[in-house]
């Protein structure tokens, strides 16, 4: 019984020792190229340091040095660079509407007897003006118009 147990502990010392021949063996590479790549892995310069933990990385620009310049320059001399809409004052105003239009529709505003008359301000009652404007019976006298109804 000693036998058997011996020789099934020889075989299975022969399993672990083919195991592990195979287990060293590199795919196109021999047991020396493996070694000189793990020396020169430890003796690496940074080697085990976190990305940007030692300053700055080198740069290596992917647009034109002088076209980037320019658009600096530019963007430096604009006269509004960093000021937010409407911080210095209104912005330029430019009408779309003809300016004698305005002005007429501006005078008969001004000229109407109820302007200023809310619906339902004295009462609950409804104001309903009966009365022409001022500038529309001007302009009616003298044939420039017709009467408001």
């Amino acid at each position: 019984m000693n036998n058997s147990y011996s020789k099934i502990a020889t075989g299975a010392l022969a399993l672990l020792a083919m195991a592990a021949a195979n287990a060293q063996t590199t795919v196109g590479r021999s047991r020396e190229e493996v070694q000189a790549e793990a020396v020169a892995a430890a003796h690496a310069p940074n080697q085990n340091v976190t990305r940007g933990s030692r300053g700055m990385e080198p740069f290596t620009p992917m647009a034109d040095p002088q076209k980037m310049q320019q658009q600096a320059e530019a963007a430096a001399h604009a006269p509004d660079q960093n000021v937010t809409r409407g911080s210095r004052g209104a912005d330029p105003f430019v009408s779309s509407a003809d300016p004698a239009t305005v002005a007429a529709q501006a005078r008969a505003t001004a000229a109407a007897p109820d302007q200023n008359v809310v619906g339902g301000s004295r009462v609950n009652s409804k104001v309903i003006s009966t009365m022409n404007p001022p500038v529309d019976s001007a302009q009616a006298r003298q044939g420039g118009g017709q009467q408001a109804k």
